[in-house]
This record gives C-alpha cells, structure tokens and sequence, in this order.
C-alpha cells in the first residue's frame, strides 16, 4: 500500500523532469543562435559611425507589427557633425500618415568601438558597439502611444553594405514581448 501512495508522486516528478528538460533542448540553441557583434569584426567595409553619419544622410523604412504587417512608412532625412569625440546627429521623419517628429542624438565614441548615445526620448543612455561593418545599439525609448507615454526596448542593428548604403533592422519589444521592427535603408549622399 505504501507504493501506491508514491506512484502518483514518481510519475508527477517524472513527467516534470521531463518537462523541464525537453524546455532546456528547446531553448539552448535559442540562446546559442543568437549573434553578437564580435561575429562580424571581419566583415569589410568597415562601418567607422563617425565618418558615415557625418553630413546629410537620407533613410526611407517602416514598421512592422510582429505579424509582419506594414504599419507605417516613413523617410528621414539626418544630418550628422562630430567635434573630437562627440557627435551631434539630427533626424527629421516624415510619416506616411503627413505627420512628422524630430530627434536629436548627442553621439559619444567611447573608444574601442563603444558608443553611448542620449535622445529626449531615449530613457537612460543608449549603448552601442560596432565591429567591422556593424554596430549594434540597445536602449529603451519613450513613445507616445493613445495619448500617453510607453517605454519600449530596442535591440537595433546596422550594417554597411558599401560606402553609401547602410542597412538597420530594429526589433522592438515590451517586458521580453517583441511588438514589431523597424527596417531601415540608410543612404549617404
């Protein structure tokens, strides 16, 4: 009679473990998989964020929401300036909905390939890190959102294709939950 008292408790503890497992496989190659800047420190042409963003830059991108689906257009028109270490880079969009909104980003190259950056709208200190043709931003920013304000995370990564074109995917996400992207095709004059 004993055992049977244990059984239920064996079988339980058995199908958790199991559980528990089969959720470690299933997300080891999950964390494995996902890329880090030292991964592209070999990739030509090398991405130097001073020399591109200084001068007249122009973008066209939009937004996705997660399910794929266009939720916005835009164009930017950015204009960049650097003094020794600190950078000025100035963005203008222009929505597809006529609305328009401006942000201004005080640059600073911290050395190494390092970079923090502060917006109004940045929450706290962008921090940024390039090597070889890429440069990978994470910070959190304040949007407007039905009349009040949300914070939001991105994860924003740029990549230069040649001396002219620069690529950016942005993945934006609340709590861990990824809410949509922002693709972007950055263009130096």
């Amino acid at each position: 009679m004993m055992n049977r008292k244990y059984t239920p408790w064996r079988a339980w503890r058995r199908t958790l473990l199991a559980l528990a497992g089969a959720t470690l496989l299933w997300t080891l190659p999950g964390c494995a998989g996902h890329p880090t800047v030292a991964d592209y420190a070999q990739e030509q042409p090398r991405l130097s964020l001073r020399d591109y963003f200084n001068g007249r830059v122009d973008a066209h991108g939009v937004f996705t929401d997660r399910s794929g689906k266009v939720v916005k257009r835009f164009s930017v028109v950015l204009q960049g300036r650097w003094q020794g270490d600190q950078g000025v880079l100035e963005e203008d969009f222009r929505y597809s909905d006529g609305s328009t909104q401006r942000r201004v980003w005080r640059l600073t190259d911290r050395g190494a390939g390092r970079f923090e950056g502060r917006a109004d709208d940045v929450v706290g200190v962008a921090q940024g890190q390039a090597a070889g043709n890429v440069l990978n931003w994470q910070y959190t920013l304040s949007l407007p959102v039905d009349g009040r304000l949300i914070e939001v995370q991105f994860d924003d990564w740029m990549f230069l294709m040649d001396e002219r074109t620069l690529l950016n995917k942005a993945v934006m996400s609340k709590w861990g939950v990824r809410l949509g992207e922002v693709t972007l095709v950055f263009t130096r004059r």
